[in-house]
């Protein structure tokens, strides 16, 4: 995919310790990303030798990542899990990031007015100006990601049925602070809630409902893995929620997202491992590091192409390549 080029002595750009990444865009042959790993941790992206934010790199190159932090997407905070959702749904909905700009701003102006009409700097009139995109923004939020949820249904129990196919159904599921009654759309559950927690809003000095406060909850056969499974089922239900995104982001445009794996082999069951294997063997690139290659199924090492990073008489990192 690309080269790994060596540290700075080599590419003439790069800190020490440092090393740059560049790749074609699958979308454009004529399109070239790079990234440069700076001392410090510092980055450098250019796309066809223009810097360019982060952001950026979302029109160019696509990419589903599992990482070992991710086992916190199910026993850790519910911000985890909305910023997931919010990285799933922003490429099904071309306004999502409009739409959660809007909220933002709505949201932190909510909260500078409640926290003055708390110290009795203000009338509570006041926050009628910023209901109205708070609740058009909010509503169009949710709505995208329930949609998000009803795409990702069948992939996932899918993914989850290809890992470990005796292990039942898994599901996500939406948890939100201004769930819809019989009859109401997402906007008039944020009206209604609005009103229902005006007082404690006041007497709090903050917005008390909202997308910013929902949750996703994963169920296995209808319980919540976070609190009875094991640690080899919550990873398999992350990596089954990976390679659904995967397999979402694919037919947008019939392009497979790259998918990066760090430790992605580690407490899963032989039968488990086995299934993950074939999956990622359909793939047409992956990218898996380790720190133990013996941990990487032997029929992947042998089909792979393999770098290592290896210390500098520096004390820096140069990337090889060759089998380990």
């Amino acid at each position: 995919m690309g080269r790994v080029a060596a540290p700075a002595e080599e590419n003439g750009e790069a800190t020490s310790g440092s090393a740059a990444l560049a790749a074609p865009s699958p979308e454009a042959p004529g399109v070239a990303l790079e990234l440069t790993l700076l001392a410090g941790g510092r980055k450098k992206i250019q796309v066809n030798g223009v810097p360019r934010r982060p952001t950026a790199l979302g029109e160019h190159l696509r990419t589903v990542l599992f990482a070992p932090e991710e086992m916190l997407l199910v026993i850790g905070p519910p911000t985890l899990r909305r910023t997931a959702l919010d990285g799933m749904t922003g490429p099904h909905d071309p306004s999502y990031a409009s739409n959660m700009a809007t909220y933002g701003r709505a949201l932190q102006q909510r909260n500078s007015l409640l926290r003055a009409i708390r110290d009795g700097e203000a009338d509570r009139d006041q926050l009628r100006l910023w209901d109205e995109p708070f609740v058009a923004a909010g509503a169009a939020i949710v709505t995208a990601r329930l949609r998000l949820l009803e795409l990702l249904a069948e992939p996932l129990a899918a993914a989850h049925r290809e890992i470990a196919p005796a292990e039942g159904r898994l599901t996500a599921s939406y948890s939100s602070n201004a769930a819809q009654l019989p009859g109401e759309s997402p906007r008039d559950a944020l009206t209604r809630r609005l009103r229902e927690t005006a007082e404690k809003e006041a007497w709090n000095g903050s917005t008390l409902i909202g997308p910013h406060r929902d949750d996703l909850v994963f169920n296995l056969d209808g319980r919540d893995i976070a609190t009875f499974s094991s640690r080899g089922q919550q990873r398999t239900a992350i990596l089954a929620l990976k390679l659904a995104e995967l397999d979402l982001l694919t037919e947008l445009d019939g392009r497979p997202p790259l998918l990066l794996l760090d430790d992605v082999f580690s407490e899963l069951d032989p039968v488990r491992r086995g299934h993950l294997v074939r999956r990622i063997s359909e793939l047409p690139q992956a990218f898996i590091t380790t720190t133990d290659p013996a941990d990487i199924d032997a029929d992947l090492r042998r089909r792979a192409r393999s770098w290592q990073v290896v210390p500098d008489e520096d004390g820096g990192a140069r990337i090889v390549e060759g089998k380990s």
